[in-house]
């Protein structure tokens, strides 16, 4: 049996299955297994996917010949896994060197995690990645990163405390008998079902953290994240189903599931309202009006009393407002804005 198993999904990414696969198979673990899921590309991915299984008795290859969705061929990829940890990655992103190693260390160390996640970077897909790789394997050399490992509770009041995703999908190195136990993907969470998922999982254990680097975003034209054009609204609206759907189950039993629940919601509030905010500013007012309005169903005293202890206490909150003001008259006359973007301390208003 192998001790790892690492699933790719691809739909329409069969340009980048090569390097995907390659990041993978360079970890230097013999006993791996890969799955690719094609889940009906219209381009050559099938074909890539098969020609990179003959080379390699490691990899094989599920071809489906309608297309599911990649919430059901994740879910697929789960029922698949039978090695200890496992890993979801998609097409476009690569595993950074050693990262596999890693993580299975702190697990092997501290039967209790059963979730680990780690820094990340993004690479063009059109650049080359091995200075990259030549430069992370140097920072190897010269330090070991630690890990924070914390209890699955604290896990989940920092994640409310922020309600932003705090882990990078390609990061993430799981104990598989804790996935399998958290149980599948949801099909209505269509791009928030891997917060969803972090906060099940830290229901059933610890949560490891390290700053070195463990996966690396592709950024290309083609991200299936940038396609629609309510991109901001989504998101949020996607958050707050992650956190209702959490709390109506796994997490009802938290013995301060209401309190936490309640500060989710707030501080996602603020978030889209501020959003909103810089929406309005940067001239696109429907999308600003409609954050705003989001923003004050979940919290209706937003109407009155914009929180500004919210954004004033964040960090670096000078920069903050000079990129929500951008480059109208009211930016002009904020002088820590040219500081700012020279690079020098800012000068006080």
């Amino acid at each position: 049996m192998s001790i790892v198993d690492v699933i790719v999904p691809c739909y329409r990414y069969g340009r980048f299955l090569e390097r995907c696969v390659a990041s993978i198979l360079d970890q230097g673990l013999d006993d791996i297994r890969i799955l690719i899921i094609d889940d009906a590309s219209p381009d050559d991915s099938a074909a890539a996917a098969a020609a990179i299984a003959r080379r390699d008795r490691r990899v094989s290859v599920i071809v489906h010949s309608v297309n599911q969705g990649h919430i059901a061929t994740y879910n697929e990829g789960i029922d698949w896994v039978e090695a200890p940890y496992m890993l979801l990655v998609s097409a476009d992103d690569l595993v950074a060197p050693g990262a596999l190693k890693r993580a299975i260390a702190v697990m092997e160390a501290s039967p209790a995690v059963v979730l680990t996640f780690g820094g990340w970077a993004e690479l063009d897909t059109g650049v080359d990645h091995r200075p990259l790789w030549s430069a992370l394997e140097a920072q190897m050399l010269h330090r070991v990163p630690g890990w924070r490992v914390e209890p699955g509770a604290r896990f989940i009041r920092r994640t409310c405390s922020t309600a932003i995703n705090p882990i990078v999908t390609a990061t993430a190195i799981v104990r598989s008998a804790a996935q399998k136990a958290a149980g599948p993907y949801r099909d209505a969470l269509t791009h928030a079902g891997d917060m969803e998922m972090w906060l099940r999982l830290a229901m059933l254990g610890d949560v490891a953290e390290t700053h070195a680097i463990q996966g690396i975003r592709g950024v290309h034209g083609a991200n299936m994240s940038l396609h629609a054009d309510d991109i901001l609204l989504r998101d949020c609206q996607q958050r707050e189903l992650a956190f209702e759907t959490f709390f109506s189950g796994p997490g009802a039993a938290l013995p301060d599931a209401s309190r936490l629940r309640a500060l989710a919601l707030r501080r996602l509030a603020e978030q889209a309202f501020w959003t909103g905010q810089a929406q309005r500013w940067r001239g696109n007012p429907a999308s600003g009006r409609d954050l705003v309005r989001f923003a004050c169903r979940l919290r209706p005293s937003l109407l009155v009393a914009p929180p500004v202890g919210h954004f004033l206490h964040s960090p670096r909150a000078g920069r903050r407002l000079a990129a929500l003001l951008g480059d109208t008259g009211w930016a002009r006359a904020l002088p820590f804005r040219t500081a700012a973007k020279a690079g020098r301390s800012p000068s006080p208003p």
